[in-house]
């Protein structure tokens, strides 16, 4: 008999479960603290030159201008710079026929271009006769199905204890990205979207993107690993990636 009477309370205890309003059952949860409340920040302030989140305050930049020629790992300096950031690439292919109609459009536009700086007498410009005759080899080897093109967008987002270091950092950055021939800006007016694109989302919020070949884009991938030295510490041996000296002060922390 008591078994019987276990399993009668288990289904009226099923049923009431069932008739409970689906309102009630929404506001219930309202008011319990969830994993968001946990992990969420206690406060967001958003400007035009950089996002406080926390008591963390970070910047981002955008890349919109690259070198002409690269070397494999050409992006060490970024990824050995002494400081927290974080880096986001997005990579997206494109069409090839879409490509190759842009390409004559544009090859046919520089060589009128070109055609009436000779016929007036005019010094030709070496920064068009230069595009006109890397179009001319990226037409041939897309042509061929040597290459394939992308768009590439390429973030940074520095973060900070204070604004002073975080503007200090963000000087240092930007010298550094010259330094290899990277032109980057601040993201002014779209700092939660640049923070936004720098978390690990996969969401690109910016899109803010640089055309690319396949031999350029994989010269992006980074072959290297950042420092582990520290101005004080104990050194604990020899970095086997980059042959760096680790030098860490585990009681900083």
């Amino acid at each position: 008999m008591g078994l019987f009477k276990k399993n009668k309370t288990k289904n009226n205890q099923t049923e009431q479960a069932k008739s409970l309003d689906p309102k009630a059952l929404n506001s219930l949860q309202k008011g319990m603290v969830s994993l968001i409340d946990l992990i969420a920040p206690s406060s967001i302030e958003v400007d035009f030159h950089f996002i406080r989140v926390g008591e963390k305050y970070y910047k981002t930049l955008f890349v919109i201008g690259y070198p002409r020629f690269v070397n494999p790992n050409w992006l060490q300096p970024l990824i050995d710079f002494d400081h927290s950031l974080s880096i986001s690439m997005f990579i997206y292919p494109t069409s090839s026929p879409d490509i190759l109609s842009d390409l004559r459009r544009k090859i046919a536009e520089m060589e009128a271009t070109i055609s009436n700086d000779i016929e007036e007498g005019k010094v030709v410009d070496p920064k068009v006769r230069a595009s006109l005759d890397d179009a001319l080899a990226l037409q041939e080897e897309l042509a061929k199905g040597m290459e394939r093109f992308f768009q590439f967008g390429l973030y940074i987002t520095l973060s900070s204890d204070t604004r002073d270091d975080l503007e200090e950092a963000s000087r240092r950055i930007t010298s550094t990205l010259n330094s290899i021939m990277l032109l980057a800006k601040n993201s002014t007016l779209q700092m939660e979207d640049g923070f936004k694109s720098t978390i690990p989302l996969a969401q690109d919020k910016l899109f803010i993107n640089r055309n690319m070949d396949t031999t350029s884009l994989a010269s992006t991938f980074p072959f290297t690993s950042a420092t582990l030295t520290q101005d004080k510490g104990v050194m604990y041996g020899i970095n086997e990636q980059n042959g760096s000296l680790i030098i860490f002060d585990r009681f900083s922390l």
